[in-house]
């Protein structure tokens, strides 16, 4: 399953049935589970732990150095999970010193053509990142969000589950879960109700959100007053409980 041309270290330790295509390097520390595939011409660095069944395109390079000027080869890790697709000319780096020394990926998602995942950034599940989305370093996505085409990240920033970033969009605060945003900056534009029926959230789930959503962005009340009235919502409304836990632990303020 390793072409004859590719070059594996001795350090390295894959899985039987995984799959290494031509001219592709596996560097010593890199761990691959089972049925993963590795297409030609990838790199791969390490110290790196990559789970089962994930497909590497051609010429994308994981694993490698975080782009941090104070870094100085500390001996950080990137952690990836399952079944995750990383197409043509992705980038995703290890983590840094300067914050948990890891780069976490979790399972399912899809980074498209010329995305990057800068260090110690941590992903979810079932995220989608278009050709060229980017983040900074230190970024935290949750469960189910989309990133459009050439979006953009600012480091430290979070992005809550099940939210959607339009295309093109710079992102430079926090994004709540189930918001929409688009724009330079972005701002908040709708609640992202599509993929909520998408994923199985009832009628009476997605009016609750809209309501949150019209509490927090049209109501005109102080932020402190707004998370007031979603608290005590969210009591009996679960789906908002998400919400309202995202903004207690916003630390870049929420995109408004």
């Amino acid at each position: 399953m390793i072409d004859a041309r590719a070059i594996v270290s001795p350090q390295a330790e894959l899985a039987e049935d995984v799959s290494v295509g031509p001219f592709s390097i596996i560097g010593a520390q890199v761990s691959i589970g089972r049925g993963t595939v590795v297409g030609p011409h990838a790199v791969i660095a390490g110290p790196t732990r990559i789970g089962e069944g994930n497909h590497i395109f051609q010429f994308a390079s994981i694993g490698d150095a975080p782009q941090d000027k104070k870094y100085r080869g500390e001996p950080t890790r990137l952690e990836i999970g399952a079944r995750n697709v990383f197409r043509e000319f992705c980038t995703v780096n290890r983590g840094t010193t300067h914050d948990k020394g890891v780069t976490r990926i979790a399972d399912d998602n899809l980074f498209m053509a010329y995305t990057h995942v800068a260090h110690d950034c941590e992903i979810g599940s079932n995220v989608v990142l278009a050709n060229c989305a980017t983040m900074g370093g230190h970024v935290a996505i949750g469960d189910w969000v989309q990133l459009g085409g050439l979006s953009a990240i600012h480091q430290f920033c979070k992005i809550g589950a099940h939210a959607f970033v339009g295309g093109g969009a710079i992102v430079t605060r926090d994004v709540p879960p189930y918001v929409m945003v688009t724009g330079n900056p972005a701002e908040p534009h709708m609640v992202n109700a599509e993929g909520l029926k998408r994923r199985g959230f009832t009628a009476e789930q997605i009016r609750n959100i809209r309501n949150a959503y019209r509490i927090l962005y049209r109501s005109d009340l102080k932020l402190v007053e707004a998370v007031k009235q979603l608290t005590a919502l969210a009591a009996d409304q679960i789906e908002l409980r998400a919400f309202v836990d995202f903004i207690d632990s916003s630390t870049r303020s929420l995109v408004r």
